[in-house]
């Protein structure tokens, strides 16, 4: 099988096409390409079906675990692709990692050392009590959610562009540097005890709640990712699509209401905002896949992420 690789402009990328076996897969494919052009390794490459001038429907992906003749329509001797280069790529793995990693680093800064010193606030500090459960609560998260990252989490996408990693590291570490700043800072006043130990324990248990959410949705995927939509079921996910935002958005709730910043509120606000646009899409999406009609089950009545009110 011959296959020509072309841009969205139409000019080749791969000169003279490539000649593949007629059982090759699009990974196959991928690989080939990369041997001829070394700037584009696979993860970099978006391969999809050509488009008839004018078209407006979205093209057809490629995915590189089928194989290259589910996609020539009949016409097994060759096949037209087009090629798009995604930029460079990082492992999510390593995306979550760094943008974890400056939250959990920079947060202890501010409670250890009295850098308010530097900016006219001279002076020794004295820490509340809530000051020190904030600290631990703070980097407990962030822990937890690296520790995640690389033994619990499966994720349906190899990569993601290296792009993000600056983007998400700008949004965790400065956010984490504005909360820190406010909570820790020498004119900081704490809450009552009683509220203070009501709310970290409540945002203690929708820590646990958010990882076992997280454990429920591994073992919807295998070990390489794959495994397709499924409807999520148990614990919270029977009654809300999105178990795990919730748990998240409440966690941050429990934090803020045990240590009362206007950042923190900021944060959880944004944090909110940004969950809930994901969990609307998935539900849509799920709804849209599990229709009852066919033979498929039909998705059964949820709240999308936060009852009772979303």
């Amino acid at each position: 099988m011959k296959v020509v690789v072309v841009s969205r402009s139409g000019k080749e990328v791969v000169k003279g096409g490539i000649v593949i076996k007629d059982t090759a897969l699009v990974s196959d494919l991928q690989e080939a390409i990369y041997s001829r052009a070394k700037k584009f390794y696979p993860s970099r490459q978006r391969l999809t079906l050509p488009l008839p001038p004018g078209s407006k429907v979205k093209p057809t992906v490629l995915d590189p675990k089928k194989g290259l003749k589910e996609y020539t329509e009949g016409n097994a001797d060759s096949l037209t692709v087009v090629f798009k280069d995604l930029g460079p790529q990082v492992a999510y793995s390593t995306l979550f990692f760094w943008e974890y990693l400056g939250p959990l680093v920079i947060y202890p800064l501010f409670y250890y050392f009295n850098v308010y010193k530097y900016l006219g606030y001279g002076g020794e500090r004295t820490m509340h009590p809530a000051q020190t459960l904030a600290m631990y609560y703070w980097c407990f998260h962030y822990f937890k959610r690296i520790m995640e990252t690389f033994f619990v989490h499966r994720f349906s996408h190899a990569t993601s562009p290296l792009s993000n990693v600056f983007r998400n590291c700008a949004y965790y570490w400065s956010f984490g540097s504005y909360i820190a700043f406010h909570v820790n800072h020498p004119l900081y006043t704490p809450v009552s005890d009683l509220q203070m130990k009501i709310a970290f324990g409540f945002g203690l248990i929708c820590q646990v709640a958010n990882l076992y959410c997280h454990l429920l949705l591994r073992n919807l995927r295998g070990p390489s990712g794959s495994g397709g939509y499924v409807i999520p079921q148990g614990f919270l996910f029977n009654i809300v699509t999105c178990a795990n935002y919730t748990t998240e958005i409440y966690q941050w709730l429990g934090f803020n209401i045990a240590t009362q910043t206007v950042a923190g509120y900021v944060f959880l606000v944004v944090a909110a905002y940004i969950m809930t646009n994901w969990a609307f899409a998935k539900h849509r999406r799920l709804k849209k896949l599990f229709d009852g009609k066919d033979g498929r089950p039909k998705y059964p009545r949820r709240w999308v992420i936060l009852p009772p009110f979303i």
